[in-house]
């Protein structure tokens, strides 16, 4: 009989947490979500509700929490530039306080915990594709400090927590990722693109469009996600996970607007401060150690992050920062 273990997912309501939480429940393990809701949806989660090993808290992981648990998977943190620069300090504090909190509870309780690190740690790559063993170009004072730093900090804590305590961890750094149930005003491209192009909308493009991105589907994410916490105990990371498949911006916008079949139009706007040229992940550790790489085609991903966004009510949701760009 398997082992049924207690498990939380901090940021269990968001895109990824969501489907994190549904595979732990299914696997029937008793699993407990927690997420302040800043930027995910109660709806993520609320097919769950009923079942017995399912249980959501409301919380916020800058504030301490008392829980007796096996493994702690820290998915707490807003990704999307317009959301985590929207309040810089508390996005330093959840990454910063935030983990120091969770890695509390693991010393604590002698918990296996998981870190859902980042591809920003790398900021604009001067190496390519990057391997974990790269330490990165980033601007400690730019507007994308907050995250790229908060979760190059986040790293920081985890490793010392190993090394001082003994913590088992867990250190994955997640390239950009899609699919269903991403928030439809995240202001990520996948996002706003497939969401313009169904309303008609002309396509944003940041810059030339020029610049890179390896897009990896949900599933195969959390798959790793899954892989990595199972790994043998000197399997710590960091890992890269994404998918290697590496495309320009404005092939990513032709993509979409192919497959919406949409009469979007492309235009091109300043490219933000600091937003990177490059980004591939070079995932040659996922594949040794794991017997992990993504799955899932592109176009493939896209048809069907596309159909869930033709089902949903775009009323339902709202930005979650007032200074959001449509």
């Amino acid at each position: 009989m398997p082992l049924i273990k207690r498990i939380v997912v901090a940021g269990g309501a968001g895109f990824l947490g969501s489907h994190l939480c549904e595979r732990l429940v299914e696997q029937g393990h008793d699993v407990i979500c927690l997420d302040n809701f800043f930027t995910s949806q109660k709806a993520n989660v609320s097919h769950m509700l009923e079942k017995s090993n399912f249980e959501l808290i409301r919380h916020d992981i800058v504030t301490p929490i008392l829980l007796e648990v096996d493994e702690i998977y820290n998915l707490a943190c807003p990704a999307a530039p317009g959301h985590y620069q929207y309040n810089p300090i508390k996005t330093l504090k959840i990454s910063v306080q935030g983990s120091i909190n969770l890695l509390g509870m693991a010393k604590r309780c002698g918990a296996k915990i998981f870190q859902a690190s980042t591809s920003e740690v790398y900021g604009d790559p001067e190496v390519h594709p990057q391997p974990e063993s790269y330490r990165g170009a980033v601007n400690p004072i730019g507007p994308r400090a907050c995250y790229d730093e908060g979760k190059r900090a986040a790293e920081t804590l985890f490793f010392d927590y190993h090394r001082m305590h003994k913590t088992n961890i867990r250190v994955c750094r997640i390239f950009n990722t899609y699919g269903p149930r991403m928030h439809p005003f995240d202001g990520r491209v996948v996002s706003n693109f497939i969401r313009q192009a169904l309303s008609g909308q002309d396509i944003t493009i940041f810059g030339d469009g020029s610049q890179t991105r390896s897009f990896c589907y949900r599933d195969d994410l959390v798959e790793g996600f899954l892989r990595l916490m199972a790994a043998p105990d000197d399997v710590v990371g960091p890992i890269n996970m994404g998918n290697q498949g590496e495309y320009t911006i404005k092939e990513l916008a032709e993509i979409i607007v192919e497959l919406v079949g949409s009469g979007s139009k492309l235009v091109y706007q300043p490219l933000p401060p600091d937003d990177p040229t490059r980004r591939q992940p070079d995932i040659s550790l996922a594949k040794k150690h794991l017997d992990w790489e993504p799955k899932v085609p592109l176009r493939e991903g896209l048809e069907k992050t596309i159909a869930w966004f033709r089902t949903i009510e775009m009323e339902h949701f709202r930005p979650p920062t007032p200074n959001y760009q449509m």
